[in-house]
């Protein structure tokens, strides 16, 4: 009789070995994914506040030389992450625009005020409003015209730069005076006590970037005059 060649038989599969080390791969590839992610995060973070941290650094440096320096950076700052960081021309544009809004904002809270002294207190107290609301009245129409004033500025020539510049420092000037005389003639007893403040927090504002404005606005003319050879007379 022959003998007969026993059949080869394979190991057998382990199949739970295969399985662990594609788990492990799995595990891997997700700790490396989540680092890759948590590493873009801390760089696109760290870009974001090292930005905005030059941002407010240029801010400050341009605000010193403003009376109310505080004011400068609320009003310039939220401009500055939006355009980048704006020229000495479009910073005193954007306060002025500031100023001017907040103006006639306090002329439609006065007026709603006159209407009221007009219905329930004396004379007295009714004529200094309307007295103090055509001040704020003028201050407005002063403020416009200095923003379009600038808008002009350097578009028509050299030769008329120091015109515009007098006559925004002068429409401007006296638009302060007349937000810190108004107050004084208006707080009577018509008036509530919390009316009064309000009054006087609203023109604090607008006389702070009122302030503000001027002062931008100079260092904006003293750069470009020198830039441009303009020889103050």
């Amino acid at each position: 009789m022959h003998e007969t060649t026993p059949l080869y038989n394979p190991p057998p599969l382990h199949f739970s070995h295969i399985s662990k080390t594609n788990k492990n791969s799995h595990k891997m590839a997700q700790t490396l994914l989540s680092f890759i992610c948590v590493s873009f995060t801390i760089f696109v973070v760290s870009t974001v506040v090292e930005s905005r941290s030059r941002a407010r650094m240029y801010v400050d440096s341009q605000c010193k030389s403003t009376r109310y320096p505080d004011t400068c950076v609320q009003t310039l700052l939220p401009y500055v992450s939006k355009r980048g960081l704006p020229s000495p021309k479009l910073q005193a544009q954007i306060s002025l625009a500031t100023c001017l809004s907040k103006a006639r904002f306090m002329k439609t809270y006065m007026n709603m005020l006159a209407k009221n002294l007009n219905k329930t207190s004396n004379s007295g107290d009714y004529q200094a409003m309307e007295e103090c609301l055509q001040q704020i009245n003028d201050g407005v129409k002063q403020i416009t015209q200095s923003f379009k004033e600038l808008q002009q500025m350097g578009k028509d020539g050299d030769e008329n730069f120091m015109w515009h510049e007098s006559n925004v420092q002068t429409w401007v000037s006296t638009a302060l005076t007349d937000a810190t005389t108004c107050v004084e003639g208006i707080l009577g007893n018509g008036i509530s006590d919390s009316e009064k403040a309000t009054i006087q927090a609203r023109i604090l504002k607008v006389k702070q970037l009122t302030s503000n404005s001027l002062a931008l606005f100079t260092h904006f003319t003293t750069m470009y005059r020198a830039s441009h050879g303009i020889n103050v007379p």
